[in-house]
């Protein structure tokens, strides 16, 4: 048959369509294919192990993968869902922070994420409006936004474990208990020595709340970044001649200023420091100055833990550690690691108990997170009985513990003195609730009704 002109460029088109066809036939079938990774949940881990806070960083993150290696390894997976993990170096920035945030939050190739741990709060800060964009929730422990611990406006964001407000009230339990009872605080003087920041400043109201209640003396002192001379106001507590001194320092500063209270007479064992000012690496460049020092700790220093003994066996004693010097084992930070690792474990086998045990995803992890529950017999259960407190979250309260421990340096280990200290939640929740109405108005944002929970 011969073939015109016309009909050539006919049979032309239709072959075009019809590869055009087979090419988004092909697209289609690569976008619908399961990934390497489906059936695994993916729990992303965004790192510091480069920049100034590197030391602190390496054994959070090992005892992040210490504890998915021994949940996969022993444990079959969360469920029999297997973990997998990555990591993204933030160097403690917003800018990277966010960049190592859009990179994970689609998963890992079929994995979904189902919670996310920003690790520091210039990125907990810079990424808290697309938590509930892309529906992932955020979680902070121990650092970020206080108000968020009120889920009715921060249905995405969990400040779990303890918020700066409840780091507050549990300090002044706990001095209340050395003093012989919260009557006893009347006329004394309590100076906080803190770093000059959004994060410094965040105990000042509720601070000043609580000396209204209980008749102390709240003297607020601000030293600015990064803290390296304090001795104008180390002289200015000496003149003061508190009974007690918080510091709410980070980094250098720490160290700085234990030798530098030395140094104007102000005994170790009458300073406090907050949650940031608690491990290792903040009291062994104080040298002696830091022997007697306190700090609050919501994740406790040692090995006497029963988690630690079942990691010891199936992961450290077979050089499966992710720690490169195993002295490090049972450190203040590995153990904050273990417990960021724990919850974001226990969050996804709550989210089971509803979804089926398969992987979840961002809006299932916040179903999951909204109704954890990890009381004395599940802590018994995975080996965190003693290192992490009982914490029960509901769609209002997204903190859900609010205690630490107090634990006092001997000049080669920390040593707990105290056992959890709870936070006047109660007492708190007014100012909580006002600072998230604030930020509700500001971004217009209309609280949800959430029925579950006391707050």
């Amino acid at each position: 048959m011969k073939t015109t002109i016309s009909s050539r460029h006919h049979l032309a088109g239709v072959a075009s369509l019809a590869l055009a066809g087979a090419i988004a036939s092909s697209a289609l079938a690569l976008e619908t294919r399961p990934g390497p990774d489906a059936g695994k949940q993916f729990l992303p881990i965004a790192s510091y192990r480069v920049g100034p806070y590197a030391s602190s960083g390496a054994q959070i993150w090992a005892g992040r993968i210490d504890y998915y290696r021994y949940i996969n390894e022993v444990e079959g997976g969360i469920n029999g869902v297997p973990i997998v993990w990555q990591e993204c170096e933030t160097e403690w920035t917003a800018e990277k922070g966010v960049e190592c945030y859009e990179r994970f939050k689609h998963g890992l190739q079929g994995a979904p994420v189902p919670a996310y741990f920003p690790n520091g709060a210039p990125a907990a800060f810079a990424l808290a409006d697309r938590a509930a964009q892309d529906k992932i929730p955020q979680v902070t422990l121990a650092y970020g936004r206080t108000e968020a611990a009120d889920g009715t406006v921060f249905p995405y964001i969990f400040p779990v474990v303890l918020t700066f407000y409840s780091e507050a009230s549990a300090l002044v339990n706990y001095i209340a208990q050395q003093e012989g009872g919260h009557d006893k605080l009347k006329g004394k003087k309590i100076v906080t020595l803190y770093h000059d920041s959004a994060y410094g400043r965040e105990t000042i109201e509720p601070l000043r709340l609580l000396s209204g209640k209980y008749g102390f003396q709240d003297i607020q002192i601000p030293f600015a970044d990064p803290g390296n001379e304090q001795s104008a106001q180390w002289r200015q507590i000496r003149q003061i001649q508190p009974d007690w001194v918080f510091i709410r320092t980070w980094g250098v500063s720490t160290p700085v200023a234990i030798r530098t209270a030395q140094r104007f007479g102000i005994p170790a064992n009458r300073i406090v420091g907050d949650v940031w000012a608690s491990s290792e690496e903040d009291v062994i460049p104080a040298g002696d100055a830091a022997k007697g020092y306190l700090a609050l700790t919501p994740y406790p220093a040692g090995t006497d833990f029963e988690i630690h003994r079942r990691l010891k066996q199936y992961i450290i004693d077979k050089g499966k550690s992710d720690l490169r010097d195993t002295r490090k084992f049972g450190s203040v930070y590995y153990n904050s690691g273990l417990i960021d690792a724990v919850i974001s474990v226990e969050l996804v086998r709550k989210a089971q108990e509803k979804f089926g045990k398969r992987p979840v995803t961002g809006e299932e992890g916040q179903w999951g997170l909204e109704n954890l529950n990890i009381d004395n017999a599940r802590l018994k259960a995975n080996g965190f009985h003693g290192l992490l407190q009982p914490l029960r979250l509901s769609p209002r309260d997204h903190e859900g513990g609010g205690a630490v421990k107090v634990q006092q340096w001997d000049g080669k280990k920390w040593n707990q003195v105290s056992d959890w200290i709870q936070a006047d939640r109660e007492l708190l929740w007014p100012l909580i609730k006002a600072k998230s109405a604030a930020y509700a108005k500001e971004k217009g944002i209309a609280p949800r009704v959430a029925s579950q929970g006391k707050n």
